[in-house]
């Protein structure tokens, strides 16, 4: 990123601002305002900020999207994507006033049905795509149909529309050949030197000037691209994207040739047939708005995934760096969890000692992170390994910035702290804890959810004797057992309950009294050959809690199939781990690459043989199956641990109950390798896939043969959720990271679990971008198997429970022998009183102070900027953003796809006394009575006009209807 803003990104922006003043035709768009906030706070002058103003003012410069970043639209979640849109328009509004209206996501690889709908909610009057399959873009192009209103989300259907264009068949670019020269026309700048710009300043691949001799080929050149296109739209007014990738680093050249094409073209355009001029984007969409045309709608279908050529599906990058997803996807719900804790602490600790400006530094170094990582090259994983590390080390300094903020925070609100202290370590299983092995110690537990949550948590200890206790000296159920990747430690599995957005603190000792934590007993079995495993006498072995029995067959080793309990539904189910073997010569024929995926042949199964051991106890039962390339290897190859949970009485045990958790052990792979895990069922699906859009909608997959490459076609990104069913029973797959999912043949689903690739590919080589990825990955997904009816009450539910598992904080007492004291205010808070919670089909999506010193009045706003009077100084810490989103669509469940009505007074109670809430835009900047966004004509409503957002009431109560997300600023009674 550095490097980027030093060769290119630095450049354009000083370049353009410069290039804009000295002629008042010229336009630019800016998109992504991590460069431009780089470029505005540390290399523009006083003079260059003036011109921004002026240039904005005057409509000449335009902020497209306003994100961060340029988000991903198949493997991020939504909860992420609005954060990256907040943070950017957050910025925009408070320096300049200004809100983004239009959109331009012309790079992710294919669209999503969650961004129309987000869009709409941010204010935006149009949205623009362009990578969609080729084949289905040459259609649309021939029967004038790129442009259309699309209604993303069936539930919120026209009340969130938005008019789409999708480009053409050139795309984002402009196209550079000319007939008359053999260099590109139209890039004068040529191309972008990384890192050090040439001395000279002659850049490569640099344009044909346009002079006296060739103005004239060159105008007849545009204007033939300008009449090709023109056949392909329903209006004669026609978007010509002029730039490119790293374009306009010496806006000078690029301006100075096109300001004479462009007068060439205007002073004969009655021979021509065309005028033409600067624009922007919101310029091109007020022409298309003001002819007036009825335009067909289009419903809830997305645009996944995407094709570029027959051999060439982009659905590798759904898996490729499954560490980096795993990682961004941590560090988001980290980042959720210390939002709601210091929300929670400003409110109720105003005197506190934990200084409120280095805490807001801290959560905006994760904040920023993790809208920095959802870019369609970082999260993708298509990025280079430097690239890689760079998102890497911003996520891992964040989080540790956050750790740190929390732990400051229970240290301050617990004064027993004194003879000891608090070091945050959110907890992972490998890490091992600090102290963990035999000092007597206490842990800290957060549940960032706004619901009751009763879940087991994992510590690694030194002693298989353990007892652990709450905060009143009573013992809780807890379990110990060998760990099945470390030889020298225990895990202690603890089953906790707290309440939404509430701490619960444990106190853990390794033995001194009476032992209070079952331990689990390990049995082994003997490793199966699996090629000569018998068929005639089958022995099944039996896994038992209270939802379901799991039977594994003995001659395998193999899951054989789960028994819902309550129905006595029976499903025939087997899980393999498999490989695609992939090509990576480009001379042999298409090949696999960050983004592409070009399977050889079917998968092919790994092991010859699979090792098991089961670990029961009291509360839950881990199965581990190990598997071999054959039966005489010395390691196995893969691990799958199968954990099952039994809940004891007085506890809710439902949702804990009704999962199987898996985790998998996968790496480091043999090179062009793509791993899968392959469940098979008896259940007669016809081959119907259901997956997530980011983990907001569910979108149907039927299974689409293609003349080539229909594995690779067939395959969709699963964010959250995938699911397959028959008439009665529905098999759910939830995860905590993104990976590409498939249905291959009836009754099964795929899930691609990690990827290693090299090939030869010039392209792929100069940009570093191969994936030789040599780690090993340990990804996390839950099971539900039920009816459809039960599972629905379920799947939203429990995907939310994976994705925000609560934080775990350790602190050591110096004295073993006192049990440290806990200060009322951590008792009260999580024994009683103040808790937050919201009905099972609302989720709480943001409690936060954004820190934002912008009016929510806009006269006043963008008065204050006129005036020179941006508010510096401290943050504002009065203003607190709520965001309530409804999990279910229409008609989806009979009780929870009701509305729902909340008392946002009585909700926040716990937090405070409520004043003043105003309800807003998805990002803040607009007042929800005073946003009026076009209304385009469409067959559906022939009128046109403005389309209001839902009115609200003046006081604290609301209605959420399936699928709203409602945002509001919340102010309360200061103490």
């Amino acid at each position: 990123l550095q490097e980027s803003m030093h060769a290119y990104a630095a450049n354009v922006y000083t370049s353009v601002v410069e290039e804009l003043m000295k002629g008042k035709q010229r336009k630019f768009i800016a998109v992504e305002q991590e460069f431009f906030q780089l470029w505005w706070d540390a290399v523009a002058t006083d003079t260059h900020r003036q011109q921004v103003h002026q240039l904005l003012q005057e409509g000449r410069l335009e902020f497209v999207i306003g994100g961060q970043v340029m988000h991903d639209e198949a493997v991020t979640l939504i909860d992420d994507q609005i954060l990256q849109l907040t943070e950017g328009h957050g910025f925009l509004y408070e320096t300049f006033g200004i809100r983004p209206q239009f959109s331009w996501h012309v790079d992710p690889f294919g669209a999503s049905a969650t961004t129309p709908t987000l869009f709409a909610l941010a204010g935006f009057n149009a949205h623009l795509i362009s990578r969609i399959d080729y084949d289905l873009k040459a259609d649309m192009q021939k029967t004038k149909k790129l442009q259309f209103v699309w209604q993303g989300s069936p539930s919120l259907s026209e009340r969130q529309e938005i008019f789409t264009h999708v480009m053409d068949q050139y795309s984002y670019c402009t196209p550079s050949q000319i007939p008359f020269s053999n260099r590109s026309g139209f890039y004068w700048n040529g191309i972008a030197a990384f890192p050090d710009p040439p001395k000279d300043g002659v850049y490569p691949n640099m344009s044909l000037p346009v002079t006296d001799t060739n103005i004239h080929l060159y105008a007849q050149t545009m204007v033939a691209n300008i009449k090709e296109r023109a056949a392909w739209f329903r209006t004669s007014d026609i978007l010509w994207p002029w730039g490119c990738d790293k374009q306009f680093f010496n806006a000078s050249v690029q301006y100075s040739n096109m300001d004479l094409l462009l007068d060439y073209i205007n002073k004969h355009s009655a021979e021509f047939g065309v005028t033409v001029q600067y624009a922007t984007v919101g310029d091109y969409f007020q022409a298309v708005y003001s002819r007036n045309l009825t335009w067909e709608i289009r419903d809830s279908q997305d645009f996944l995934p995407y094709s570029t050529e027959p051999f060439q599906a982009w659905t590798g990058f759904y898996t490729s760096r499954s560490t980096l997803k795993g990682i961004a996807r941590r560090a988001s719900s980290l980042l959720f969890a210390g939002e709601s804790f210091f929300t929670q602490y400003v409110q109720k600790h105003p005197a506190g000692s934990v200084c409120k400006c280095e805490a807001l530094k801290q959560l905006r170094s994760l904040r920023w992170a993790v809208s920095e990582v959802q870019h369609h090259d970082g999260i993708t994983g298509t990025e280079s390994p430097k690239v890689k590390d760079m998102y890497m080390n911003n996520l891992m300094y964040g989080m540790f910035n956050v750790k740190k903020l929390m732990a400051s925070i229970i240290f301050d609100m617990n004064s027993a702290t004194k003879n000891g202290e608090v070091y945050s370590s959110v907890y992972v299983k490998d890490s091992g804890v600090p102290g963990a092995t035999s000092i007597d110690q206490y842990i800290v537990i957060y549940n960032p959810l706004a619901w009751n949550i009763t879940t087991f948590v994992t510590l690694s200890v030194g002693h298989l004797a353990m007892s652990v206790y709450d905060e009143l000296g009573h013992p809780v159920p807890a379990q110990v057992q060998s760990s099945a990747e470390s030889r020298s430690t225990y895990d202690l599995y603890i089953l906790v309950a707290i309440s939404g957005l509430s701490c619960r603190k444990y106190h853990v000792k390794p033995l001194g009294g009476k032992q209070s934590a079952f331990i689990g007993r390990s049995v082994k079995y003997k490793r199966k050959d699996l090629t000569h495993a018998d068929q005639q006498s089958q022995q099944l072995l039996p896994v038992v809690n209270n939802c379901y029995q799991v039977l594994f067959d003995q001659n395998t080793n193999l899951m054989h199939s789960i028994t819902e309990r309550e129905t006595n539904q029976t499903v025939q189910l087997t899980q393999e781990f498999l490989e695609y073997h992939v090509n990576g010569d480009t001379t042999k024929g298409p090949i696999s690459d960050n983004y592409l995926f070009a399977p050889n042949a079917s998968a092919v199964p790994v092991s010859k043989a699979v090792g098991l051991e089961v670990v029961s106890g009291n509360l839950m039962t881990e199965i581990r199956q190990y598997f071999y390339s054959n039966v005489t290897s010395q390691d196995y190859i893969y691990a799958l641990y199968t954990r099952m949970y039994t809940v004891p009485e007085g506890y809710d045990g439902k949702l804990l109950c009704h999962r199987i958790e898996q985790e998998y052990r996968v790496g480091p792979l043999e090179l062009n390798r793509e791993a899968v895990l392959r469940t098979s069922t008896n259940l007669d699906t016809r081959q119907l896939l259901y997956t997530d859009d980011n983990g907001y909608q569910v979108q149907k997959r039927p299974f689409k043969a293609y003349e080539n490459n229909t594995v690779a076609r067939n395959y969709y990104p699963m964010v959250q959720t995938a699911y397959i069913e028959d008439d009665t029973t529905r098999l759910v797959l939830l995860a905590e990271r993104a990976h590409g999912v498939s249905s291959q043949r009836n009754g099964q689903v795929e899930v691609m679990l990690h990827r290693r690739l090299w090939n030869n590919l010039q392209w792929d080589l100069n940009y570093n971008l191969t994936l030789n990825d040599s780690s090993v990955v340990h990804p996390v997904m839950w099971l539900i198997l039920g009816t459809k009816a039960a599972t629905n009450i379920l799947y939203w539910t429990s995907g939310l429970a994976l994705e925000h598992r609560p934080v775990v904080m350790f602190g050591a007492s110096s004295d073993e022998g006192d049990k440290p004291k806990l200060h009322r205010q951590l008792q009260q808070n999580s024994v009683h009183g103040s808790h937050v919670t919201v009905p099972p089909n609302l989720h709480l999506q943001t409690l936060s102070i954004p820190g934002w010193r912008y009016s929510s009045d806009h006269a006043e706003q963008v008065g204050s900027i006129c005036m020179g009077r941006q508010k510096q100084g401290d943050a504002d810490f009065s203003r607190v953003l709520l965001r309530i989103r409804h999990l279910y669509e229409v008609g989806e469940d009979p009780v929870l796809s009701q509305p729902v009505t909340v008392d946002l007074k009585s909700l926040l109670k716990g937090l405070g006394s409520v004043m003043v809430v105003e309800e807003r835009s998805l990002t803040g900047t607009w007042d929800i009575n005073a946003l009026k966004r076009w209304k385009w004509k469409t067959t559906q409503h022939p009128g046109k006009g403005f389309s209001k957002s839902t009115e609200t009431s003046g006081n604290f109560t609301v209605t959420v209807y399936p699928k709203e997300i409602r945002t509001f600023f919340v102010y309360f009674q200061s103490q």
